[in-house]
């Protein structure tokens, strides 16, 4: 309150307080400015960190992955069924990976989308990135080549193939992450757990793996899916004639290697095929880091219908998919008949 006999003009408080504003806002305004530009900057990442990671992560999943079945841990229960009507198994592996990927990840990047096949209560927020970036990512891949973290989408997968890894096929299993950037593929691993093999790429940027020498068409051999191959059979049949090789196997990771050249020197056996096709619903966390791998050594992975699948928004891919490298993508989409997943 004013002393007795003083009145305050409103005009002449407004006035001191505008000045006082003023005052503030010229003293802090390079503070302020500072630190809103370090939190724009904090809003950006370095995609060749996020591949390191990525290869960190799949890693660290699969140790527990192998380690949860060496014990007989498995634990295995169902946590529903697919649109065909099996099973889709949940075991002590796909969580333990889960808690290891997911965390590391989320720990390290909080701003960014991650979105697991498996989702759990368990946090650890000691999870932390090594830091670390191998050497061969040094090698080939370059720092400095950001994204906003707003546009990133991470997809993992901490067990695929559960099924098989039930029945002791551990060759098809297979530990995934993928970066996508505006719903597009960028960064893919794909690591066998069982064998220690990791597979990497970072489209337009490099790959330690590599399309095999020859492919054909004129019938491809073509590689699908064990747990529906009955209907699909038909459908390769009526695409390519009856003469098609078609190779039953578990894991969509899987898969996609048996489209490329394993490097020299790996143990691990597998499947040779030209084409991969699969002609039900499938989850993005499954597909994401083989479509990156595939675009980044010049292939495809579409729709049935030739249409890109956006890696972004709901987890469900219910185009059916057709992926390949080394062949004419578009030859092989015109001879495939007409199917909509939706309707079988």
């Amino acid at each position: 309150m004013a002393p007795m006999g003083i009145r305050l003009s409103p005009l002449g408080v407004g006035v001191f307080l505008l000045l006082g504003v003023g005052v503030i806002y010229h003293l802090y305004a390079g503070v302020i400015s500072n630190r809103l530009a370090a939190f724009r900057e904090r809003r950006n990442v370095d995609l060749r960190d996020l591949l390191a990671i990525s290869v960190e992560a799949a890693v660290l999943g699969g140790r527990e992955v192998k380690k949860v079945h060496e014990e007989k841990g498995l634990k295995e229960r169902s946590k529903g069924k697919t649109k065909e009507g099996a099973n889709e198994l949940l075991t002590m592996g796909d969580l333990q990976s889960h808690r290891k990927m997911y965390n590391l990840i989320k720990n390290t990047f909080p701003e960014v989308t991650v979105n697991s096949e498996e989702h759990d209560s368990v946090v650890d927020k000691e999870a932390a990135w090594s830091r670390d970036i191998p050497a061969d990512i040094l090698d080939k891949i370059e720092g400095g080549k950001e994204a906003s973290s707003e546009s990133v989408t991470v997809w993992i997968d901490p067990l695929d193939a559960t099924q098989e890894y039930t029945e002791n096929l551990v060759q098809y299993v297979t530990t995934m992450v993928c970066v996508a950037v505006d719903g597009k593929p960028v960064i893919g691993v794909i690591h066998q757990p069982f064998t220690g093999f990791t597979a990497w790429a970072f489209v337009g940027q490099g790959s330690n793996m590599q399309p095999r020498s020859s492919y054909s068409i004129s019938p491809p051999s073509v590689i699908v899916s064990r747990s529906h191959s009955g209907q699909v059979k038909n459908y390769i049949h009526n695409a390519f004639g009856n003469s098609t090789t078609i190779t039953e196997a578990g894991g969509a990771g899987y898969k996609v290697l048996a489209l490329l050249e394993m490097p020299a020197g790996e143990k691990s056996s597998i499947d040779q095929a030209d084409v991969y096709v699969h002609i039900t619903f499938i989850k993005k966390w499954d597909i994401c880091a083989g479509a990156a791998l595939l675009m980044a050594l010049g292939g495809h992975m579409t729709t049935l219908t030739g249409e890109d699948i956006d890696y972004s928004g709901e987890a469900l891919n219910k185009g059916g998919l057709v992926a390949s490298v080394g062949v004419d993508h578009k030859a092989v989409l015109e001879k495939l008949p007409s199917w909509n997943p939706e309707k079988h």
